[in-house]
């Protein structure tokens, strides 16, 4: 089962790469963008779990490992099973 996780800043959090590329964008003449926000992505395969488990394990492996819940947050989805 293959699993993808995104890691990203709160919005409460100020994304100083995210406005560095936006400002880059803008200066691009793309001057529709309104926000950018940097995150992580992270694709894990796991083996010998069925859904339930894996549904029970991925926020886990993602609050405990992944991301740092005070500044962080995550959302996953399960790409195939």
């Amino acid at each position: 089962m293959k699993v993808r996780i995104l890691v990203s800043l709160k919005e409460s959090v100020l994304d100083p790469q995210g406005q560095t590329v936006r400002n880059a964008l803008h200066t691009l003449g793309y001057h529709s963008v309104k926000d950018v926000r940097q995150g992580k992505v992270f694709e894990i395969e796991l083996e010998g779990v069925g859904r339930s488990e894996a549904e029970k394990i991925i926020p886990e492996i993602a609050d405990k490992v992944l991301a740092n819940p005070i500044i962080e947050k995550f959302t996953w989805e399960i790409l195939d099973y």
